[in-house]
C-alpha cells in the first residue's frame, strides 16, 4: 500500500485532496509536525483491520485469563459484595 507524507501545513491547505487519497486511493497518508511523523490519516478498511486484530487479541487473552488458576464465579464476587 502507497504512503505520503504530509506537513500539518499541507494538509491545511489540502485537506480534501489529502482525505481523498485515504478515501478514495486507499493511500496511507502520515501528518507530521517539525519533520517528526504526529499522526496518521488511513483508510476505513485499514481501522476496521485493526478493530478486528484488538478484539482477536482481546479473546485471546479473555480465554487464557479463564483458564488460570485462581479465579471467581460471578457467584462468588457477588457474594462477597453482598449482592
Amino acid at each position: 500500500m502507497a504512503e505520503a507524507t504530509v506537513t500539518i501545513e499541507q494538509l491545511r491547505l489540502n485537506i480534501a485532496e489529502t482525505v481523498n487519497r485515504a478515501a478514495f486511493h486507499q493511500q496511507r497518508v502520515i501528518l507530521s509536525r517539525h519533520g517528526k511523523p504526529v499522526a496518521a490519516l488511513v483508510p476505513v478498511a485499514d481501522v476496521e483491520l485493526l478493530e478486528a486484530l484488538e478484539d482477536r487479541e482481546d479473546l485471546r487473552a479473555a480465554l487464557k485469563a479463564r483458564k488460570e488458576k485462581g479465579g471467581v464465579t460471578l457467584e462468588q464476587l457477588k457474594a462477597d459484595l453482598g449482592f
